[in-house]
């Protein structure tokens, strides 16, 4: 069976599925005391906030996050409120309240669109949760594994992931998700192979056993054992923390960072820099903008980590799909194509320029070679605006996210106003095919080895090569292994990705000399699909 490859490695080994979702709770019998009733969500929310967070105490940095955060949200306040509301004012049992408070929230998320419509599967986990905490059953997820095994599942919320053992798992395969998905990212975090939208495999029947591929996005499924094989990992003695061809041409290997515990994870990576610093993490707990002074701490924080080393800071990515407190940018439409990214600070002038101010004050503190770029340009004109606000706040370097399409085809004017370029795979694929990145079904045009992606990649590298200057990739194209040495060969002179990825792009891409990755590049450009790209590519690399 086919579906998307996101997590790189071949394995083989016994099916465990994943429990489903618990079925609706009724809204029957109506309580007798609805305020007795209600008085026992906040208990059961608490328990579920304390359980995450033991978790959380022995998981790793990444997964540490990810458990603090659910729990948090277990714990939010408007949840509780209003699932204690449906029980006192509606006179529904507390299970059933949780559920349809929950999905409350989840239909806002999924209105709003883009970034926040991810986030409904985050909601859904722990409305579940806390259902099965109040009605005394074992909560949907991952089962204690006897084994090492192959885990199937329709999706995987963040928590379900965050604390998996890669000893005993061998590999991830989901119904539904896509390249971007928290299974994708954890996946290729702890070096598990994974394949998300593998449509229908939930109904194959007497499947006890697979043999996951992750380049290829295939899985065979079998109905009898098969030998258990896990896939092979790249050991940080691989990796010496210097990118370059085998022919001595460098490539800046880098990571993305998005708070201090990703600053953690991204050093001990060997990481050479980061290729993506989002600031956003800065706003989101904020009622009101935070001022220069909180802002330049926050981020001399993170970046005297990197001390002598390059950072490209990202000015703040918010706007309809990733709503604050303090922008009341209104409801749109169609939030993914609304003001967003550099757009919201073309109404608030005055706020980029006091974050830009904040950030050369931390690039002071800090000591790293600080450059800034600013997300969703789609024109010249908006990328010559951004270079000249960041020059008056005294920042040398200043550069834009290529994540548009217009953006690309106008990419030699961009270049010349700019000192350079980072290429977001993960929303240029959408734009590209005019599919929505969180959708299981559109996964497949959503994978970064279509071959119009990648012609569109290479009208930027080899612009970027012509007129002299850098060209990054910051989507999560660039935590592949075998796609970073296409992209290589595109043009592409840095790659940015989740810093446990670090080590096996780094030590990838000593494999080969740059002609050989122009070759397979070539190659890539004229297949037809994203299958025949990889085999094509796979041909001339071995």
């Amino acid at each position: 069976m086919s579906g998307v490859g996101v997590s790189s490695g071949r394995a083989a080994g016994p099916l465990v599925r994943v429990a489903e979702p618990l079925p609706d709770p009724p809204t029957t019998p109506t309580p007798a005391d609805p305020d007795s009733e209600a008085t026992r969500i906040r208990p059961a929310a608490e328990a579920v906030a304390n359980h995450l967070f033991t978790r959380a105490a022995g998981a790793g940095s990444a997964g540490r996050t990810i458990l603090e955060t659910t729990a948090a949200m277990a714990m939010d306040p408007a949840l509780i409120s209003r699932a204690e509301q449906q029980v006192t004012e509606q006179a529904l049992p507390a299970a059933r309240a949780v559920l349809e408070a929950a999905d409350t929230f989840a239909d806002a998320l999924r209105e709003a669109g883009g970034y926040l419509s991810e986030r409904i599967r985050d909601v859904r986990d722990v409305r579940d949760r806390i259902i099965a905490e109040l009605l005394g059953v074992a909560p949907p997820g991952v089962p204690a594994l006897e084994g090492p095994s192959v885990l199937l599942a329709r999706d995987l919320a963040p928590a379900d992931t965050a604390d998996l053992d890669p000893e005993l798992v061998l590999a991830l395969v989901t119904e539904e998700g896509g390249p971007t998905s928290h299974t994708a990212i954890l996946a290729r975090s702890l070096g598990i192979p994974a394949v998300v939208a593998v449509r229908g495999i939930l109904s194959v029947d007497n499947a006890v056993a697979a043999v996951v591929d992750g380049e290829a996005g295939t899985v065979e499924v079998s109905d009898r054992p098969v030998r258990i094989e896990a896939a092979e990992h790249v050991t940080d003695r691989a990796w010496n923390g210097i990118g370059t061809t085998a022919d001595g041409m460098r490539v800046s290997v880098l990571a993305n960072v998005g708070s201090v515990t990703d600053t953690q994870t991204a050093v001990e990576a060997a990481a050479q820099g980061v290729g993506l610093f989002r600031t956003e993490f800065c706003y989101l707990a904020a009622s009101d903008e935070p001022d220069v002074d909180t802002q330049r701490s926050a981020y001399a924080e993170v970046l005297t980590a990197f001390t002598g080393k390059p950072v490209v800071v990202r000015t703040l990515d918010a706007g309809a799909d990733k709503p604050l407190p303090f922008l009341d940018s209104g409801t749109e439409p169609n939030p993914a194509l609304g003001v967003r990214g550099v757009r919201v600070s073309f109404e608030r002038t005055a706020m980029l320029e006091r974050q830009l101010e904040a950030i050369a004050a931390a690039a002071a503190d800090s000591g790293a070679e600080v450059a800034v770029m600013a997300p969703m340009i789609s024109t010249v004109s908006e990328a010559i605006w951004f270079v000249e606000r960041a020059r008056a706040a005294g920042i040398r370097r200043a550069g834009v996210m290529v994540e548009v399409p217009a953006a690309a085809l106008s990419i030699r004017e961009i270049l010349g106003a700019v000192d350079f370029v980072s290429i977001g795979t993960n929303d240029l694929a959408q734009y590209v095919f005019a599919a929505d990145r969180t959708l299981g079904a559109l996964a497949e045009l959503n994978d970064p080895w279509q071959p119009a992606l990648l012609r569109m990649i290479a009208t930027i590298g080899h612009a970027g090569e012509e007129l002299g200057k850098p060209v990054g990739v910051c989507g999560e194209a660039a935590a592949d292994p075998l796609l970073a040495r296409v992209l290589v060969g595109l043009g592409v002179t840095s790659l940015s990705m989740v810093a446990a990825s670090v080590p096996a792009v780094g030590s990838a891409l000593a494999g080969h000399s740059l002609a050989v990755y122009r070759q397979a590049a070539e190659e890539a450009l004229a297949a037809p699909d994203p299958a025949r790209a990889r085999e094509a590519v796979h041909a001339v690399l071995g």
